[in-house]
């Protein structure tokens, strides 16, 4: 008896440990700290990406830098981009796009637990930034 105890615990170790490596929790739909807007994160080859899929005020890319890119809808933009998971419960080396001000910034991502994420926007340093902190939808 206490042999099969050990084999489960084993078990069960291992397929957590494994689950962690890959990086896969943090795909699904997230909601956006002010609760105006929904993404989904997705895996595209070895990189994390994220797309607006809801917004409370739909609307258009007007204050994109390039004038070619304001007519574009905002639902369906990728805003994440290029996130590589790094083992740790953390997904660095990612750009951010903030449409309400036009501006992509570096950015890396905690998850923090199973329906939380800190998103942390920054310019050069992580230190000079904002975080955000995002929950999972049903």
């Amino acid at each position: 008896m206490k042999n099969i105890i050990l084999l489960f615990l084993f078990v069960f170790i291992t397929i957590n440990l494994n689950a962690q490596v890959t990086g896969e929790e943090i795909k699904g739909t997230w909601q956006t700290a002010a609760k105006d807007a929904q993404l989904f994160i997705y895996k595209e080859g070895a990189h994390f990406t994220g797309k607006i899929t809801w917004l409370k005020r739909p609307g258009k890319d007007t204050k994109n830098p390039e004038p070619a890119m304001r007519t574009r809808d905002l639902i369906g933009m990728v805003i994440l981009k290029g996130f590589i998971f790094n083992g740790n419960n953390k997904w660095d080396d990612g750009k951010i796009y903030d449409p309400s001000g036009g501006k992509t910034y570096s950015c890396k991502i905690k998850l923090k637990n199973n329906n939380t994420l800190e998103i942390r926007g920054y310019i050069g340093i992580s230190l000079i930034g904002k975080t955000e902190v995002w929950t999972r939808t049903l």
